[in-house]
């Protein structure tokens, strides 16, 4: 279906690699931090940690909170084909310096993104790639652009204005 410029093209997108660590609570525990999410800026091992249930606005007594720890990149690289529990224990090392009040979890989950963010996206195709014309096939999104919210954005304005021609 697609030709071999296309695929070198698509083959030269790199991703970082991260892991993200799940913290999840019994209902009715109580995190105690002033905030539903944090970017971390001084710490080699943690980038961001959030309390999910209040980040999304959807806490219930019924269940209980989640704390969600996400790593920097290069924490990602370096320890991406560590044993996974050897990663979840430095982690959880980092996060209790960083806070501290934390309870401890009823259960934890440890997950390797192999591919997280686009590093280095799709060379000259801002936003998408027509694949194939008939039947119209395209493809889209950060691996085009860049990985954050603006990036996502500008690849679906890419992806419409390539498919508008063909309604």
């Amino acid at each position: 279906v697609i030709n071999e410029s296309q695929k070198q093209q698509l083959e030269s997108v790199s991703y970082s690699s991260r892991y993200a660590l799940g913290l999840f609570y019994e209902a009715g525990t109580g995190i105690a931090v002033p905030w539903a999410a944090r970017y971390i800026a001084d710490n080699p091992c943690i980038r961001f940690i959030s309390v999910d249930n209040e980040k999304r606005n959807i806490g219930s007594p019924d269940v209980g909170p989640s704390v969600v720890v996400h790593t920097t990149v290069s924490f990602g690289s370096e320890h991406l084909d560590s044993d996974p529990a050897e990663v979840q224990q430095i982690i959880l090392s980092h996060l209790q310096r960083v806070v501290p009040s934390l309870p401890a979890p009823s259960s934890i989950k440890c997950q390797r993104w192999r591919y997280s963010q686009v590093t280095r996206a799709v060379p000259n195709c801002p936003g998408q790639m027509i694949l194939h014309a008939q039947p119209l096939l395209i493809c889209g999104g950060d691996g085009f652009t860049r990985s954050n919210f603006d990036g996502c954005i500008e690849s679906a304005m890419s992806l419409a204005e390539a498919v508008r021609p063909h309604l």
